[in-house]
């Protein structure tokens, strides 16, 4: 799968949804079922994390995104 179809997959987030909140490393597992390519797993993370789908817990939750790309 390639970046582009793995990010046409998510829609505009629904404000009255609430994000899904997950460690870092229950995301990146997550994540790395659907691929093998070690940066498409960090540019899926980062988007998911930018796109408010999706936020952190434990260590990680107050750290921001741009920690995570390059």
């Amino acid at each position: 799968m390639t970046m582009a179809a793995a990010t046409a997959t998510y829609s505009i987030p629904n404000p009255l949804e609430a994000p899904l909140r997950l460690t870092l490393l229950e995301l990146v597992g997550v994540v790395c079922e659907v691929t093998e390519d070690d940066r498409e797993v960090v540019a899926t993370v980062v988007h998911m994390l930018r796109s408010g789908r999706v936020e952190l817990t434990g260590n990680f939750r107050d750290v921001p995104v741009e920690v995570f790309s390059d």
